[in-house]
Parts: C-alpha cells; structure tokens; sequence
C-alpha cells in the first residue's frame, strides 16, 4: 500500500518467502516488466532470466546480479541450485515459464494469490497442463484484508 511502512498477514509471507529462497528463476517478459520499477538489491540473491537473448549478467548494487539464460530451463536450474546453497529456488513467472517447470515435474510446492482485481486479460496459468504429473495438497491458507494466499504441496504421481 501508498508508503509501504504497514506490517501484516501479507508482508509476514513474503518477508518469510525471500528469507528462504537462495536463487530465482523468472522469464524475460516479467524481467522486462518489472526492471524499470524494481528497488535495487531487490531479490538480494542470484536471478536467472530464460530468454532466447544473449546478454551479460546485470550486477545491481547489492548482492543481486541477474543472469541471462539461453540454453534452457535445466541449464536455469542447474545454476540456480548451485546459488541457492540448500535454499529454496522460486521460480517468479510469468505464466509461460511456471507452466515449462510444472510441466518437467519440477515443482514441489506453489502459492497462488487471490486478490480481488479483476486484469481482463493475460495468460491462464494452468492452461495446458498435465494432469497426470502431480496430486495436489493445499496446506495453508492465510487470509487477509487484500489477498488470500494459499500454499500448496505437489506430489509427483
């Protein structure tokens, strides 16, 4: 919210999410939408980019450098892993990259946000999934004033 100073159920989840991710992977779209308003050292971690681009890394001033990946989503990982040192890697989206790791069966846990905003257009997220990859457990719900946030285990079947 305007200020950004308030503290609650939502900042509670994301202040606990950063603290134990140690790598994210994002696709170059959320990159490019989000690069021109991101505060620096934002992540305060590594983050890999998939794109078809090639492009040196981006250090910001801090601890977060952005990676450029070009040779797909293993390659992503694989790095990711290597940064992360035990932590969680969070993959940030957009849609199209979440749909490529869920569909590798390389999720094991997700949040979905439900806010009351109504966007009137964007890519579904779970369209074209395969049903056959996982069983899906909710685990958490944390409702709040703005949003409800629920977490979900995945079980490969």
């Amino acid at each position: 919210m305007e200020g950004g100073t308030e503290s609650g159920k939502d900042s509670e989840l994301i202040d606990a999410v950063f603290a134990r991710t140690g790598a994210y992977i994002m696709g170059k779209r959320m990159f490019e939408e989000g690069e021109v308003v991101w505060a620096e050292d934002l992540y305060e971690a590594d983050v890999y980019v998939l794109t078809h681009e090639k492009q040196e890394p981006w250090v910001q001033k801090g601890s977060t450098t952005f990676y450029f990946i070009n040779d797909g989503l293993d390659s992503a990982l694989e790095k990711a892993r290597q940064s992360a040192n035990g932590k969680d890697i969070r993959i940030q989206g957009g849609a199209e990259t979440i749909q490529q790791f869920l569909n590798a069966g390389l999720v094991d846990e997700f949040f979905i946000h439900i806010a009351p905003v109504f966007l009137g257009k964007g890519i579904r997220l779970f369209e074209g999934m395969n049903p056959e990859i996982y069983d899906f457990e909710i685990t958490e719900v944390i409702p709040s004033d703005l949003t409800t946030h629920l977490r979900y285990m995945l079980k490969k079947k």
